[in-house]
């Protein structure tokens, strides 16, 4: 006997060994394929060329109520309702996030052919059914929300067209009445405004007009005042920034102005205190309507009609260097110049009405009536502050007021001694009453506000700058106009 034992008696038992070895292998890879398709959340069924289903996941026979190793075998219309996967086995065309009804609910099913040189040799077939319940309450989460936001936009839309409009610009008077044509004429087209006047005259009223009697009403309305805004910071709001563009930056980073006035309007207040170095970008941003966000690289779009106002000489700006001509000329496509109270005194009375109805309906209070006299007092001011002086007058006046009407004594101080000046004799000049009731009034807010020229100036109902200049035009310092 051969000790080392017959040849063919060897391989023979080696290739079984290693027939065994190759079975228990695809063993284990049938056993894992089998766990992934159990495991997957979704139900899971694969059929044969012929429409037989080879394999079916134990989520999918859970969700249908049966056994899924008994529906091994069988064609896939016996099982399934309305199933496609025979007829995509014939097509081998995908079906990709269908819509397949299945015990009386709206499924979402992928029927894909698995091809094999050019052939079909099996379907596999995905419903996504887990979760279909949250999505259902999702989408009608989703429609209340819309619902909301229409209405939402409704009401803007109405709030809108009840303030600020053309009919909120009040006046008697024919340069008024051309004002407002002319602006109406200019809310038909998209071309660049610049409205001018003294402050208080109601710039951004106009403005506001404006842009609601357009087509970008329904769209925003972003205001801006370049004199409040820190030069260093000017441009990351105009421009916005991305995130982390400098220290101290949001982590999010920020949408600018012109970004956030796509389709709308964008106003641009105090146009005059712009820093010279600001001005060319402004004026690449009217010419391409395209900029860039600070540390950002991507040019962005954004279509804005543009409104520029300004209480300043800006023609005496560009002359002393410090407005550019060619802003100026791009931003004046279409001037507006609203003039003063003392050009148009017709228009004080009309707009004190206004004021003192809007003034009684806020505080719930009978109709105010002005006496003449009074009227007459008011007509005869000169208003440096114009409506924003005249409307902080006539709050402080119904404020103690007694009655319904307002007679002369009502009035604040400062008018009641133009009043008695008014009466001193015909040879007192109004310019002189003038004058004189404008030194007694910055002397007495001085005083008032212990010589915070700031807080004087809200006593006033005048801007701060208007103040200084009427100080140094009457030669008027802190320390006299205080002592005085």
């Amino acid at each position: 006997m051969n000790p080392l034992g017959d040849p063919d008696s060897n391989c023979l038992a080696a290739s079984s060994d290693a027939a065994t070895n190759e079975v228990n292998i695809l063993k284990q890879k049938l056993e894992m394929f089998e766990l992934i398709l159990d495991s997957i959340h979704n139900g899971v069924v694969v059929t044969d060329p012929g429409g037989i289903i080879t394999h079916f996941n134990k989520p999918y026979g859970l969700f249908l109520g049966m056994d899924p190793e008994a529906q091994i075998g069988k064609h896939c219309t016996e099982v399934l309702e309305n199933t496609r996967m025979h007829i995509v086995a014939k097509t081998g065309i995908s079906e990709i996030n269908q819509a397949h009804h299945i015990q009386g609910q709206d499924m979402v099913v992928q029927r894909i052919p698995i091809k094999k040189d050019g052939r079909v040799i099996a379907v596999f077939g995905q419903v996504m059914f887990k979760h279909v319940r949250d999505v259902r309450k999702l989408a009608e989460r989703l429609s209340i929300l819309e619902s909301q936001v229409a209405l939402y936009e409704q009401e803007l839309a109405k709030l809108r067209a009840t303030r600020y409009t053309f009919d909120s610009i009040i006046g008697v008077t024919p340069r008024i009445h051309a004002l407002k044509e002319e602006a109406l004429r200019a809310a038909a087209t998209h071309l660049p405004v610049l409205i001018t006047g003294e402050s208080g005259t109601g710039k951004e009223l106009f403005a506001q007009a404006i842009h609601n009697a357009g087509n970008r009403r329904l769209k925003p309305f972003v205001r801006i005042n370049c004199a409040t805004i820190p030069r260093d910071l000017l441009e990351s709001e105009l421009f916005g920034y991305e995130k982390g563009a400098f220290t101290g930056a949001s982590s999010t980073g920020k949408l600018g102005k012109f970004e956030l006035a796509h389709q709308g309007t964008i106003l641009l207040d105090e146009i005059g205190d712009l820093p010279l170095e600001m001005q060319p970008k402004l004026l690449r941003v009217l010419e391409e309507k395209e900029f860039e966000r600070i540390g950002g690289t991507l040019p962005i779009k954004s279509d804005f009609r543009l409104i520029a106002a300004t209480n300043q000489d800006l023609g005496a700006m560009i002359s002393d260097g410090r407005f550019r001509k060619d802003l100026f000329y791009r931003l004046s496509v279409i001037p507006l110049h609203i003039p003063p109270l003392r050009e148009r005194r017709e228009d004080v009375l009309p707009i004190a009405e206004c004021i003192l109805r809007q003034l009684a309906q806020d505080a719930a209070l009978a109709e105010i009536a002005v006496d003449p006299q009074a009227g007459r007092v008011l007509q005869q001011y000169d208003w440096p502050g114009n409506v924003r002086e005249l409307s902080n007058v006539l709050e402080r006046t119904v404020a103690s007021l007694e009655s319904a009407v307002i007679f002369p004594h009502h009035l604040p101080f400062f008018l009641q001694r133009q009043i008695d000046a008014l009466f001193d004799g015909p040879s007192t000049s109004i310019k002189q009453v003038q004058s004189k009731a404008e030194i007694e009034a910055i002397c007495f807010a001085l005083k008032q506000a212990q010589g915070n020229k700031a807080q004087a100036a809200r006593l006033l109902g005048i801007h701060r700058t208007l103040l200084y200049k009427k100080m140094q035009k009457y030669g008027l310092d802190t320390k006299t106009a205080y002592s005085s």
